[in-house]
C-alpha cells in the first residue's frame, strides 16, 4: 500500500506542479493554446490565475516534501484534503461551463486526493 500512495502521490504532485508552473509562467493566451480543454481561463482574471498556479503548485510540493524530508510528515494528507477542495471548485467551474466530460477528470482527480489523504491518515500513515 505504501508503494501505491508513493505512485499516485508522486504522479499528482508532477502533473499539478506542472501545471501550477505553467499558469505561473505562461501569459494567458498561450496557456490557452495548450488544450481545447483550457478555455476555463477566460472566467478568471489574471491575479486569479496566478493564486490558482500558485495554489496547484504549493500543493503539489506538500503532496512528497513533508515526507521525503521526514520533517511534519503529517502534513501529506492535508495538502491531499486542500487539493480535494480546490478540485471541487475545479469541478464547479466545469458544472457551470456544461463541461462533463472534464468534469468527470476533475472528479477522478478528487478521487486520487481522496485516496492519498485516506491512505496517509488512516492506513498506511508517515511516522
Amino acid at each position: 500500500m505504501n508503494t501505491a500512495l508513493w505512485i499516485v502521490a508522486g504522479a499528482l504532485a508532477v502533473g499539478f506542479a506542472a501545471g501550477g508552473a505553467s499558469l505561473l509562467l505562461m501569459s494567458r493566451t498561450r496557456y490557452r493554446a495548450l488544450g481545447a480543454n483550457q478555455h476555463w481561463v477566460d472566467d478568471f482574471t489574471p491575479g486569479h490565475l496566478k493564486a490558482i498556479g500558485s495554489i496547484k503548485l504549493v500543493g503539489a510540493l506538500g503532496l512528497v516534501v513533508p515526507a521525503l524530508g521526514s520533517v511534519a510528515p503529517v502534513l501529506v494528507p492535508f495538502a491531499a484534503a486542500g487539493l480535494m477542495l480546490f478540485m471541487a471548485g475545479a469541478a464547479t467551474t466545469r458544472f457551470r461551463r456544461s463541461e462533463w466530460g472534464y468534469l468527470l477528470g476533475d472528479v477522478l482527480f478528487i478521487g486520487a486526493f481522496a485516496f492519498v489523504a485516506w491512505g496517509r491518515l488512516a492506513v498506511e500513515p508517515l511516522a
